[in-house]
């Protein structure tokens, strides 16, 4: 199936999932769409035992989706600007040193943590034969906070601003650190450390952030100065769109951080630019057009979440396994953000309730998939896979549910 048949099959189906969602369901969006084609997918597999030709034609057309692709190569660049462009920048800065340690220092520490608890887990006590380095991969990319559930179900919750805020910005940059720690792990493993110059990772990572960073700020100036010499809203929008597509294309031919460009970009734009170079009329089309842009890519993303599980090897140890890292996965977060606390006593001064939360609301999503589908043919990946995807489904649909209720409980005096 080719892209423009497998875009429209998929925008046929999100719509009548998304129709039943509002009309029967009635959970949030993402969650929704996930759910429904979860079900959608169970229901597939039922039948199959029946008629296999059906289960059979539409596994394939899932097999032949390649997620880690379409995520990192189409939707990510779009839903992050689009994420970013609705965040109050203002907002931001003003917990950007909590921000910063949980976007760099807590995915640092988270990895080392989880994928330490894997190790010892199946490897030790469960006599799994994997190697540290593949539990240290699993452990970053299952670390970074996904934007887009996060951004998708958080912002909808009730929570107080700071924390929301908190949250939100952290989950926009720690993707672009989690695709760097994870990559030069994946590389580690493949090359072996003896191979792999110090040297050379400190370059690449330097050239990862500080290039995606400063790609970002040159691509909101450019369109602040686009912006600003017309009053015309439709090539307006134009304009933010050719810069986001551009500009990630840019940015992977540079080798920086597409994702840490997109988010930058966006705040500039949502933030400076909107506020000088736009018109009342102008930031009103803009603002709708990219909400839109981001409530569609989201569906299809959410509803390519739920269709995985028709590609994905059972095994009764694989569950098991799952069930018993899915907490040591929260734990591991929780540790990563407390224990940088007596360093920083001033500066990372929450209570336990808000660390509890920080906790809790961290949602798992797409992201944490597309990179462990592109380690197909490693070992134990079928099993990597499999826990990712459980980490994933508990964290969107089980985390998601309940933070409102969590919200009322924690917070309900708190604006």
């Amino acid at each position: 199936m080719d892209l423009i048949n497998l875009l429209t099959l998929l925008t046929v189906i999100g719509a009548a999932f998304a129709f039943i969602n509002v009309r029967y369901f009635k959970l949030p969006e993402t969650i929704g769409l996930m759910v429904i084609s979860i079900i959608a997918s169970l229901i597939v597999i039922v039948v199959g035992h029946f008629e296999k030709p059906v289960y059979d034609y539409v596994k394939n057309i899932v097999n032949n989706i390649d997620f880690s692709k379409v995520l990192f190569d189409f939707m990510l660049s779009f839903l992050l600007f689009a994420g970013s462009f609705h965040t109050d920048f203002s907002a931001l800065k003003e917990n950007k040193f909590q921000i910063i340690m949980m976007a760099t220092v807590g995915v640092f520490l988270s990895t080392l943590i989880i994928g330490s608890f894997t190790y010892f887990i199946l490897a030790i006590l469960m006599n799994m034969p994997i190697e540290y380095i593949y539990c240290l991969i699993f452990g970053a990319l299952i670390s970074p906070t996904d934007p887009i559930a996060v951004l998708g179900i958080l912002t909808k919750a009730g929570v107080p601003k700071k924390i929301e805020v908190t949250i939100v910005g952290e989950s926009l940059f720690n993707d672009g650190v989690g695709v760097v720690v994870f990559v030069i792990l994946f590389t580690i493993a493949q090359l072996g450390l003896a191979k792999v110059d110090i040297g050379d990772v400190a370059i690449l990572i330097s050239k990862e952030v500080i290039g995606g960073i400063g790609l970002g700020l040159l691509l909101g100036w450019v369109t602040y100065e686009l912006l600003r010499r017309i009053d015309h809203y439709q090539t307006e929008v134009m304009i933010t769109l050719a810069v986001v597509m551009g500009g990630y294309l840019l940015a992977r031919k540079l080798h920086f951080s597409g994702p840490l460009a997109m988010v930058v970009a966006g705040l500039f734009t949502g933030g400076h630019t909107k506020k000088k170079a736009m018109s009342e009329t102008t930031q009103d089309y803009v603002y709708k057009f990219w909400e839109m842009l981001d409530v569609l890519l989201n569906a299809l993303l959410f509803l390519l979440i739920g269709f995985e599980i028709l590609v994905i090897h059972f095994e009764w140890y694989y569950f098991y396994s799952s069930i018993v890292i899915i907490p040591l996965v929260l734990l591991g977060r929780y540790l990563a953000i407390i224990i940088p606390k007596p360093i920083f006593k001033k500066r990372l001064n929450t209570d336990a309730k808000t660390d509890f939360f920080f906790t809790w609301g961290g949602l798992r999503g797409g992201i944490s998939i597309a990179m462990v589908l592109s380690l197909a043919g490693i070992p134990n990946y079928q099993l990597l896979l499999f826990i990712t995807y459980a980490v994933v489904l508990f964290s969107i649909i089980v985390q998601g549910l309940t933070i409102e209720k969590l919200v009322a409980k924690f917070f309900k005096n708190s604006k």
